[in-house]
């Protein structure tokens, strides 16, 4: 082994919370397993966080340390800013930026960070020679960045879609397999930590749309477009849809979905239907999931842990030996100045739906449905019908493909037919 490379890579972490001191322990417990695949050394010299008093249950002692994490960031004696505070402003932003500038080299779990400043971090990177790696951004320890800008390099992608929020897929499966309303299971996830200190990053869909833009930019050559991410959280989805979707072979999942159309670059993360036997619907609890489709490899299924302390740790080191390995990729795969302005998609591709309706006991009724779904360019595929209650029954349609504008005209001429009750409910059914 040459001198050089038996030069200790240094790491200053920034942020020591759970995934922090995860690597922190990683480092310390699998020294010599490091220095054996990279070939060097793998050290921490330098940490930062608030409160340097906080138990951490890991022993700190032997790093200096930074309450300012720009300062972290430029130390003589850092090779590797590790930036895992989070928050895509303030210290995160500005403690990156400054590494950038000193001459280092960034490893994030920050998706938020990469959503919205992505490009200009990348372009600043690549200008100074440096490498931004961000496997544990996104889908916590499985390895989806690597395998699109590595083992996928000879693909072009045709759809990458998947459960990229475990908060979400607990709170689906938990009213599903406990038979418990939305409300309910959502104070347990609450009380049980699951949740951001701002629920609706997890629920309203925006953590998942985060990394999704980020895939996509990936996968189709394009800027980070995180703003043109059609977003919906799953707090409209109630008991009642999880179980009438069961009925028809269907579970719903809080799913991201994009892939490049005649129309431009589509980017969803909604809830969707998908059918019940398929990896998708079968994912349970806080698993992540992320599928891929190639034109060469074809689809494949990656399953993990999307969060926790290992997992998390387990992609941030993934990144770190890559480094010490002198391996050096561009951000997104490709030079920024190559990524493409994205368009993005005016129309969501065609897709069967699932209309939930509440129908009047009137003569006539399924009829009058049937007409305005029609009229609007809608067909039905499958229709099934409950016991009334009282003066009304839920009806369920599965339509053929077409398309949301079609469904919400339909949907806003159902008033007027004086048999419906309620607000529809209407979700895309995906297809994998």
């Amino acid at each position: 082994m040459s001198a050089v490379s038996a030069t200790p890579l240094r790491l200053g972490i920034a942020g020591l919370g759970t995934v922090g001191i995860g690597v922190v322990k990683i480092v310390q417990r699998h020294a010599e397993m490091l220095e054996a695949r990279t070939g060097r050394p793998v050290v921490i010299t330098a940490v930062s966080a608030r409160d340097r008093t906080k138990n951490r249950d890991a022993d700190l002692s032997g790093y200096a340390w930074e309450t300012d994490p720009v300062a972290l960031a430029t130390r003589d004696d850092v090779d590797v800013f590790v930036e895992l505070m989070g928050g895509h402003e303030g210290a995160a932003k500005n403690a990156t930026e400054a590494a950038l500038r000193a001459g280092k080299d960034v490893v994030t779990a920050n998706k938020a960070l990469l959503a919205h400043y992505g490009q200009e971090l990348a372009e600043m990177a690549e200008a100074a020679g440096r490498v931004i790696r961000y496997e544990a951004a996104v889908a916590g320890g499985i390895p989806v960045i690597k395998a699109l800008t590595e083992g996928l390099a000879g693909n072009q992608l045709r759809r990458v879609m998947g459960v990229m929020n475990g908060t979400c897929n607990y709170i689906l499966t938990r009213m599903e397999t406990a038979g418990l309303p939305y409300d309910t299971v959502f104070e347990e996830a609450r009380q049980l930590g699951y949740l951001e200190a701002d629920p609706n990053l997890d629920v309203g869909g925006i953590d998942a749309g985060h990394k999704l833009s980020i895939l996509a930019a990936i996968a189709f050559g394009t800027k980070v477009s995180f703003d043109d991410v059609v977003l919906e959280g799953i707090g409209r989805i109630s008991i009642d849809d999880i179980r009438r979707a069961g009925d028809m072979g269907y579970k719903i999942k809080l799913l991201g979905v994009a892939q490049m159309t005649g129309r431009g670059l589509e980017q969803r993360m909604t809830p969707c239907l998908v059918p019940d036997s398929s990896p998708l619907g079968q994912l349970q609890g806080g698993t992540n999931m992320v599928v891929l489709e190639g034109d060469s490899v074809g689809q494949i299924v990656l399953r993990g842990a999307g969060a926790g302390e290992g997992p998390t740790a387990s992609a941030v080191m993934g990144d770190v030996a890559d480094i010490a390995r002198g391996l050096r990729l561009p951000t997104f795969g490709v030079p920024a100045a190559k990524l493409a302005e994205p368009t993005p998609a005016a129309v969501s591709a065609p897709a069967p739906y699932y209309l939930r309706l509440e129908l009047m006991d009137k003569p006539g009724a399924l009829a009058k449905v049937a007409s305005v779904l029609g009229d609007a360019g809608v067909s039905i595929s499958r229709m099934r019908q409950y016991g009334h209650a009282d003066t009304s029954a839920p009806v369920l349609i599965v339509t053929h493909k077409t398309t949301r504008d079609a469904i919400d005209v339909a949907i806003g001429r159902f008033p007027a037919t004086g048999v419906v009750e309620g607000e529809p409910v209407a979700i895309r059914i995906e297809e994998i």
